[in-house]
């Protein structure tokens, strides 16, 4: 069985009320991943995992059973984005056979999150 390796890295936004970013981000599990808030109202988010993220439960670990909570998470964090500013969140990851089987973008904007991925394949064009 191959391992999975993965990074995930943002560029960072500024937030429009960093405590309740902070109370967000709290009450959500992130994995093996980072994030901050620092004293700029700028969240970043960044590891060495996917971007997953999980409900938390009353006593603080995952709640796997619920199932992934990512697209949640992302459609809250948009209320929260300063208005013309975004997230861009990036994650890559392989397994030893060194060809990337995952790849994933969000970009959170004020009320808006949009995702891209390695699923669709399109004609380039001249």
């Amino acid at each position: 069985m191959a391992t999975l390796q993965a990074a995930t890295t943002s560029n960072g936004v500024t937030v429009t009320d960093a405590q309740a970013v902070r109370e967000l981000c709290e009450s959500y599990c992130f994995g093996m991943l980072e994030w901050e808030v620092n004293d700029n109202d700028r969240l970043s988010i960044w590891g060495y995992d996917a971007f997953e993220i999980y409900g938390r439960r009353e006593n603080g670990l995952p709640d796997y059973e619920a199932g992934q909570r990512t697209h949640e998470f992302l459609r809250a964090l948009a209320a929260y984005v300063e208005e013309g500013d975004e997230l861009d969140i990036q994650t890559a990851g392989f397994t030893k056979c060194r060809f990337p089987v995952l790849a994933a973008r969000y970009v959170v904007r004020r009320g808006d999150v949009l995702r891209a991925d390695l699923r669709a394949l399109e004609p380039v064009e001249n």
